[in-house]
């Protein structure tokens, strides 16, 4: 989802200031060894490099090393089962995001287990606010004139990939506002933002983070943006909700996430551990300089932004038949 420019600005900070308060110390006879951080995704990416530095935040805290552990395949099918089948004691813990919590249930009819009977959510790391972009001598001015257009032929947009929160993003604002436009998914943000620069595409739905580099070096403009607030990274991009759509909010994010059974105490210290790190004055300000937002939840708000989500995107994937295995 982020640019490895950004990326790679994160992991090169992920060392600094990494003791937390001495007071959330490890205590009792938990943790008793290491931890592993279970990351559904390559190495590199952006789940692989939030998990990276904010385990380097909590392992001093907590006395134990956190070791990151990717094992993708599968729209982390492999990484979810992996974690749920390890003991429920804290030790494993799993990255998550919209795929593995929100929209897998509703694009594999066969998964081996249920993310929400299996799974107990510790907490928040971020969220990237969507924006749809267009090439500087775009003829489309604002998202009015890119609807005015999509009413007299079908305009086209990109994303990285089939069933991603890129495109699920522009099918709800599709559906709220009445634009006509046909997806054509690509493999990775670099490839749709090379394909817009070039004019292959009318326009492209990108995260915050990817879409921040074009914006700012005038590569892109932004036409819309689709948060509940005005990103602070990007204030000049209006949003839906401020041109007549209050349903088209879409965000990608990323969390925490332990197997059934693992004891409330342990999940209510990761969640504070998790808290702490993220709120560090280092970390929060690397994600936030590529606009990352920064919304802390306790293990119980977890949950109910999840359900929330479910109620919005499993049923639009389910609308537009998009299926994953067959």
């Amino acid at each position: 989802m982020f640019g490895r420019r950004d990326l790679t600005r994160l992991a090169l900070g992920a060392g600094a200031g990494m003791a937390l308060s001495g007071a959330a110390r490890a205590q009792g006879p938990w943790p008793d060894r290491s931890l592993r951080w279970v990351v559904g995704y390559g190495a590199g990416g952006a789940s692989d490099i939030f998990a990276r530095l904010i385990a380097r935040q909590m392992g001093p805290a907590l006395g134990q090393s956190i070791v990151v552990e990717n094992r993708p395949g599968g729209g982390a099918i492999v990484a979810t089962e992996n974690v749920i089948r390890s003991p429920a004691d804290g030790h494993t813990l799993l990255h998550t995001d919209n795929g593995i919590l929100v929209y897998n249930p509703a694009l594999y009819a066969r998964l081996p287990f249920d993310p929400d009977r299996d799974l107990v959510n510790v907490g928040f790391i971020g969220r990237f606010p969507m924006l749809v972009l267009v090439r500087p001598e775009s003829p489309f001015q604002d998202f009015a004139g890119l609807l005015a257009e999509s009413k007299r032929r079908t305009v086209t947009y990109g994303t990285p990939a089939v069933a991603s929160p890129h495109q699920l993003a522009m099918e709800v604002l599709k559906r709220h506002s009445g634009l006509d436009a046909t997806h054509v998914p690509y493999r990775g943000m670099p490839a749709v933002l090379n394909d817009l620069v070039a004019g292959q595409v009318d326009c492209v739905v990108a995260d915050i983070t990817n879409g921040l580099p074009y914006l700012s070096t005038g590569r892109a403009r932004g036409l819309v943006m689709m948060g509940d607030s005005r990103a602070a990274a990007a204030p000049s991009v209006p949003m839906a909700v401020e041109l007549g759509y209050p349903r088209a909010v879409a965000y990608g994010w990323q969390g925490i996430a332990v197997a059934t059974g693992t004891p409330a105490p342990v999940v209510e210290r990761l969640n504070t551990l998790l808290r702490a790190a993220i709120e560090s004055p280092e970390v929060s300000k690397q994600m936030k300089d590529i606009g990352a937002e920064l919304v802390p939840r306790t293990p119980s708000g977890m949950a109910e932004y999840v359900q929330a989500e479910n109620t919005v995107w499993r049923p639009l994937i389910r609308d537009l038949n998009i299926r994953l295995d067959g």
